[in-house]
């Protein structure tokens, strides 16, 4: 039996994904198709580099996009829900990562996932406190950070 301590591998695979995006530091990992097969090939999604068209790689950001918002009925309406033989092979990982977003919610365990609520972050983490309070990806950095502007407000206001 998983512990609460242990993410599901649906939430470790939707992390991994939403984490892509790393905006502190600017960078994209799926920022163009090939880097995308890199991606869902190191993620044992994709067994062979695929050629993805433009439409089909922004179809893979605009998911990623809705589970980074939390939003995800909006962007995954165009998205297939079960990776079957029938669907194109560029179309299946993506089927693979919307249906780990399905079961993370349909157990629940979606809540347990956020976004921290640094602003230069907002990495997606697997919150690991019991009450499921957890703002921050790292309280020695995000929340580091966000405690000492707040800190340095109330000096300035103060004086």
């Amino acid at each position: 039996m998983r512990s609460v301590l242990e993410p599901p591998p649906s939430a470790q695979l939707i992390e991994a994904f939403a984490n892509t995006l790393n905006l502190e530091y600017g960078t994209d990992a799926l920022s163009t198709p090939g880097s995308l097969v890199d991606w869902l090939i190191e993620q044992d999604l994709l067994d062979r580099r695929l050629r993805l068209s433009a439409d089909v790689h922004d179809q893979y950001l605009g998911l990623r996009g809705g589970i980074r918002e939390v939003a995800l009925f909006a962007s995954i309406r165009d998205v297939p829900l079960a990776p079957s033989p029938g669907l194109p092979p560029a179309l299946r990982p993506l089927a693979s990562l919307a249906l780990a977003w399905v079961r993370l919610r349909m157990t629940g365990d979606v809540l347990r996932l956020k976004r921290c609520a640094e602003h230069t972050c907002e990495l997606v983490f697997w919150d690991l406190s019991k009450n499921r309070s957890r703002r921050w990806c790292s309280m020695r950095v995000c929340g580091n950070r966000v405690k000492s502007r707040a800190y340095a407000a109330r000096q300035v206001a103060g004086e």
